[in-house]
């Protein structure tokens, strides 16, 4: 009976400790992992949301970057983790592709994560090579339909953005085009911009800049709205490709089992990063959206990913652009 006594004893104690520690939260630096390069789009974020959130944390936010496989070498490293709260990850439209992309994942993007938010979402620009003879979307999608077997399409490499747009793009328009993959947006937008290659679909934190220089040619934009960075270009949507929509979408995850008090405070965090007017700027500048409050919650991310995954799952089995 002492013994039994004594059992309840230490497991009420341990509860007031994780009770505790978890009102206390944080008393130390948080990691948030980024499955990209220093200074890509990713990391951009990351970083601007990182430096915010620091005021309201009170520690500081510690940015590691852990490259590999399309993002997948950093969902694992982050699913393992231990769930204390210090440990959380930013990815984009990666988190829901990788189920259709990698045959085999050691982790499971519903089940080994708790969902924190969403942060901001990135429109997408359809280009192509400054002397590409075509002057209008119409006239584009005539010109590569004419000359299929001709056509170079760039992207930024397997289960990047920028190769799912351009697998949604031949889709929408019944075409089947040479793909020419690259390490990353700068190299894939170089040989856009010396002519390698014809076509390229990317973000406007990459694309705004040789738009507005005239060294590239738009057709258009991904969204279903007209985006405030480029005011004059039209959607593809309202050009003739009728429900064409593309975004690139953060969401921040913790690994599963890390507490709900954590999430809600990690969360709120976020919230405030997204009203900070320091980081609306920036946003602002790069052509990012920050999401509403009324889907920048863990039950509307969750929501989010799996309508994602259902979305891309057939667009890339279709496509048959797989990785081990």
């Amino acid at each position: 009976m002492q013994f039994k006594h004594t059992l309840i004893a230490l497991l009420g104690l341990a509860a007031a400790a994780l009770a505790q520690a978890q009102a206390s939260w944080p008393t130390r630096p948080i990691t948030l992992v980024v499955p990209f390069a220093a200074g890509g789009p990713t990391d951009v974020v990351a970083r601007t949301l990182g430096a915010s959130m620091m005021k309201t944390l009170g520690q500081t936010v510690v940015i590691e970057n852990k490259l590999g496989a399309g993002g997948t070498v950093a969902a694992n490293y982050v699913a393992k983790a231990q769930p204390d709260g210090y440990t959380f990850f930013i990815h984009h439209n990666g988190m829901a592709t990788s189920t259709a992309l990698y045959r085999k994942l050691a982790y499971d993007p519903m089940k080994d994560f708790e969902f924190v938010s969403q942060a901001v979402e990135v429109p997408m620009t359809l280009l192509a090579r400054k002397d590409f003879p075509a002057g209008n979307l119409q006239e584009m999608v005539a010109y590569i339909r004419a000359n299929e077997q001709k056509i170079n399409l760039a992207n930024a490499g397997l289960g990047a953005v920028s190769q799912l747009c351009g697998m949604m793009f031949q889709r929408a328009i019944g075409v089947q085009l040479t793909e020419v993959p690259f390490q990353g947006t700068a190299p894939a937008m170089n040989a856009l911009l010396g002519g390698q290659v014809d076509v390229l679909c990317d973000q406007t934190t990459q694309t705004v800049p040789q738009i507005k220089a005239g060294s590239v040619k738009l057709y258009g934009v991904t969204t279903k709205s007209r985006v405030k960075v480029l005011p004059n270009a039209p959607t593809l949507n309202e050009q003739g490709l009728k429900d064409f929509e593309v975004v690139v979408w953060h969401g921040i995850y913790a690994p599963r089992g890390t507490p709900k008090p954590i999430i809600d405070r990690m969360n709120a965090a976020v919230r405030t990063a997204l009203k900070d007017p320091d980081v609306v700027k920036r946003m602002d500048d790069l052509g990012a959206e920050i999401v509403p409050d009324a889907t920048n919650t863990p039950e509307a991310l969750q929501a989010w990913l799996k309508s994602e995954i259902d979305k891309w799952g057939p667009v890339i089995r279709a496509g048959g652009k797989f990785a081990d």
